[in-house]
């Protein structure tokens, strides 16, 4: 049975997925999460799986530069952990190996926050915001949290793309001062197309803490939506373990 926290009212509740939501389908192992495909309205594929070890031990023992530290195989081999701590380290390390087979590019974040968008106020394009990602070919996301808040998922059904909004969309041809027929070229040359807001009772989907997941992306000839994501707000104090490609 596939059970995920969903979001009422900022509180986490344990549910059966597998009657709520037709875009997520769970998987036992790695090979069944990569050689699953997207069809119809799935678009989120999750190894569901509780983890052991101490993540926290590793990321209070690397001393952290700037908002976000890449940590490297040499780094992590380098830590001296408890056995707790060496089981956790493990973990990261299969991982990371089983992604770099598959043909991804896997890269461990210890993240105390993301950078803020304040280019434009109005329409922030950081990875708080709601976004699908976008490639010119083929491609997933693949991502795991094992410390910290955990990211979000949230039904394409509960949700409208940014530009959609009057309101919106004529803010944005005040700063595009450009010819009608180029509008749609600089909404996503600047990513602004890619957002989306939630709709009104819209309930957001964490994807839990040692789960790893493949998100559908928007590229060319994609039979299926994007998955629409964001990252959370991190607690005062506690930075996340991501691992992500």
């Amino acid at each position: 049975m596939c059970q995920l926290a969903k979001r009422y009212d900022n509180l986490p509740i344990m549910i059966d997925l597998f009657h709520v939501e037709k875009q997520i389908h769970c998987v036992t192992n790695f090979q069944d999460l990569v050689s699953t495909p997207f069809h119809g309205d799935v678009n989120a594929i999750g190894w569901t799986r509780k983890l052991k070890g101490d993540f926290s031990e590793i990321v209070k023992k690397v001393e952290l530069n700037g908002n976000i530290t890449v940590l490297g195989h040499d780094e992590l081999f380098e830590l001296q952990l408890t056995e707790q701590g060496q089981l956790a380290r493990e973990i990261l390390l299969n991982d990371f190996e089983l992604l770099k087979d598959y043909g991804a590019s896997p890269t461990l974040n210890i993240i105390k926050c993301y950078d803020r968008d304040d280019t434009h106020p109005f329409f922030p394009t950081d990875v708080y915001s709601f976004h699908v990602d976008r490639s010119p070919i083929a491609s997933d996301t693949f991502l795991c949290t094992y410390y910290g808040e955990p990211s979000e998922i949230l039904p394409n059904s509960q949700a409208t793309q940014k530009v959609l909004f009057p309101e919106i969309r004529n803010e944005l041809k005040k700063l595009y001062r450009g010819a009608d027929e180029g509008f749609e070229s600089f909404l996503s040359e600047h990513f602004f197309d890619l957002h989306y807001l939630s709709k009104p009772k819209a309930q957001p989907i964490s994807l839990g803490i040692g789960n790893l997941w493949k998100l559908a992306v928007d590229y060319p000839e994609s039979k299926v939506l994007p998955c629409i994501h964001r990252a959370p707000k991190e607690k005062n104090g506690q930075s996340r373990l991501l691992m992500i490609c």
